[in-house]
């Protein structure tokens, strides 16, 4: 039982920080990055409601209720990281992200539910046709848990080291790494076999 509850959330965390599937990760950059450690709390509640869209689009996608095409989700996935990082780029330095809260939680969540329909494929491969599918969910997404609070964390760090040892405004900051993101998820976009 514990070999399990440990294989079941090292899949959870491998499956956010795999190095070939980082659309997970520019999304937790993109959401993080305009903020500081002291805005922790807006932070844990961001990451938080991420989870809860995604948890909730995981548990309808593993007991049939919702069933989407593998290649939109695919699509919308970095469709949904370019929006967070355009929202970065036009908004940086003007505060948007302390005024708009409902929008950007809504935002959040229905990104996060996108995210879990990402991740339902992956589930459905590590549950097979296992009876205990709620008890692996939860141990699968406390692994996702994991490691998206270990990304935000170094987005955080970064930052902190970027805007006091190295200067650079919060503003340059957020445009600099946003506009990195843009420029590694246009090829994703691009490359989806859902517009191929």
């Amino acid at each position: 039982m514990w070999d399990n509850f440990l294989f079941n959330v090292e899949y959870g965390i491998y499956h956010v920080l795999d190095i070939n599937a980082y659309d997970h990760v520019l999304f937790l950059i993109v959401l993080t990055v305009p903020y500081l450690f002291k805005n922790w709390k807006r932070v844990l509640l961001l990451v938080t409601t991420f989870t809860v869209g995604h948890t909730l689009s995981l548990i309808l996608a593993s007991y049939g209720v919702v069933n989407v095409n593998g290649q939109l989700v695919e699509f919308l996935i970095p469709v949904s990281i370019l929006v967070v990082a355009l929202f970065n780029v036009f908004t940086a330095g003007k505060g948007a992200q302390k005024e708009r809260v409902g929008v950007l939680f809504f935002s959040t969540l229905f990104f996060g539910l996108i995210h879990g329909l990402g991740f339902a494929r992956e589930f459905r491969m590590l549950v097979g046709g296992s009876d205990n599918k709620l008890i692996t969910l939860v141990e699968f997404a406390l692994g996702i848990e994991i490691a998206q609070v270990i990304v935000v964390f170094l987005v955080l760090f970064l930052g902190y080291i970027m805007q006091t040892i190295f200067r650079f405004s919060k503003r340059d900051w957020i445009m600099v790494i946003s506009a990195i993101v843009v420029g590694l998820v246009i090829p994703m976009i691009l490359q989806s076999d859902f517009i191929a």
